[in-house]
């Protein structure tokens, strides 16, 4: 018998290979019954508006399937951030508009920045104080509007040396208080961390 194994050595290890890489292969191929997903298609920051180029389909096995998946994306802002290959939850993704419906009282508020390149440091999600001081007057700059969530940071827009816009959720009484700030200030603001 040990002189049978010894001539068909070779033979039984290119059987046992071959039938190793056919199992590996069929362990790759994408389960029959796999459920189509909505994923992100790269790294995406809180408050971007999906595009066609920020969603990707993948097939998962129905079992890893997260609750709350999402049919439609493109057109929705993100809630959070997510990763390259994420699938896209309902609790990723804002119901409608830039706010969230479970503040009523809050308000999108367009907010210019005397820094364009500030704005550049800003992402969705961040939150800020809004700051103003008046270029003719020695008093320290004020805080206008604490610890606002910035919920959009519009691409600048290179015809104007105006600065630059983003857009944060406030409270009506902050959203007055940006306004007159607007007209005689020149507004800024501070980073925090969250």
């Amino acid at each position: 018998m040990r002189a049978a194994l010894s001539r068909h050595r070779r033979l039984l290890a290119a059987l046992f290979a071959a039938a190793s890489a056919a199992l590996a292969l069929t362990a790759t191929r994408p389960h029959p019954r796999g459920v189509r997903v909505l994923v992100a298609a790269r790294d995406l920051t809180a408050g971007t508006v999906l595009g066609r180029g920020d969603v990707a389909v993948r097939v998962l096995p129905a079992g890893a399937v997260p609750a709350g998946m999402v049919r439609t994306a493109t057109g929705r802002a993100l809630s959070s951030p997510v990763r390259r290959g994420e699938p896209l939850t309902d609790v990723r993704l804002r119901r409608g508009g830039l706010l969230e419906p479970d503040d009523p009282a809050a308000v999108a508020v367009p907010v210019r920045l005397a820094d364009a390149a500030a704005v550049r440091l800003l992402h969705g999600g961040d939150h800020v104080d809004v700051l103003a001081a008046r270029a003719d007057a020695p008093l320290p700059a004020r805080t206008v509007a604490p610890g606002v969530p910035v919920i959009a940071v519009p691409k600048p827009d290179p015809s104007t040396d105006e600065g630059a816009l983003i857009v944060v959720q406030a409270t009506r009484e902050q959203a007055a208080a940006l306004a007159r700030a607007a007209v005689d200030s020149r507004l800024s603001v501070t980073i925090l961390s969250t």
